[in-house]
């Protein structure tokens, strides 16, 4: 009886121990009782340095004032040749409107290099359907000049998820298929965060981005895995700064137009 009766004493002693401890423990997210300085409104205002003001366009999808025009339809000057970034970009204008792939001819690249960015971009498959799957409007936008946002008709053209309009090339599926029919334009806009690089090389943050396409989002803050491969899992075999915008040449007519980007 003696034992039961002790073991009780510590049971309670032990309880009483308890309740005391948490009675004294001060949470981070509870406020003092008493503020140790008055608070004024003025305490929480944010007013130094002051948000720089831009024009936005008076049409939604157009360029605001602080946006570098990469594409409006009246020259290629901001382009060049991956194959040789020495000549011009290889593909055509049409109507003084859009830009269409010349197969064959190689990707094109941007003059300059980027890093994060806000990237809007206007897109049509050929105007005649020939093929189907992978074959069928088959480009896409690479920013850094490794990381494909993927561009291909896929209206009513089944073919594996991360492959189709939308998707991270062979990393990360659209959240939806919200492309529009082969005679009208898509548009992109996109949000992309770089990747960081630790200073031995590795890999510290990897790249980000959000997508909309036709207004819908496809992408969601997706963590991008590395490099674009065809063949192999997507890594960050090295580091590199800002790098160019590139648009892919699959062999499809496809058309664009409206391209502008702003830094972030």
């Amino acid at each position: 009886m003696k034992s039961k009766n002790l073991k009780n004493s510590f049971l309670i002693i032990a309880l009483f121990s308890a309740t005391v401890a948490m009675a004294q423990h001060k949470y981070v997210n509870t406020p003092p009782e008493v503020s140790p300085m008055p608070m004024k409104p003025e305490m929480t205002e944010i007013w130094e340095p002051e948000v720089k003001a831009i024009t936005p366009a008076k049409t939604l999808g157009n360029a605001p004032s602080d946006a570098i025009i990469l594409f409006d339809g009246k020259n290629l000057e901001q382009w060049v040749s991956q194959k040789d970034v020495n000549k011009p970009a290889g593909w055509k204008i049409v109507d003084k409107d859009y830009m269409e792939v010349v197969p064959g001819s190689g990707a094109i690249q941007t003059k300059m290099t980027f890093g994060d960015c806000q990237l809007h971009l206007e897109w049509s498959a050929p105007d005649v359907v020939l093929d189907g799957g992978q074959a069928r409007g088959n480009s896409g936008v690479f920013f850094q000049n490794r990381y494909e946002l993927q561009i291909l008709d896929s209206y009513n053209n089944r073919t594996y998820n991360n492959g189709q309009a939308g998707s991270i090339y062979k990393d990360h599926p659209p959240l939806v298929n919200a492309v529009k029919t082969p005679l009208e334009w898509n548009t992109y806009d996109a949000i992309y965060t770089a990747p960081r690089f630790k200073a031995d090389g590795r890999i510290d943050a990897p790249a980000r981005i959000t997508v909309f396409l036709n207004g819908v989002l496809v992408q969601n803050n997706t963590t991008i895995n590395g490099l674009t491969l065809y063949i192999g899992l997507h890594n960050y075999p090295t580091s590199h700064g800002d790098d160019v915008i590139s648009l892919q040449d699959h062999d499809s007519k496809n058309q664009f137009r409206n391209i502008w980007i702003r830094k972030l």
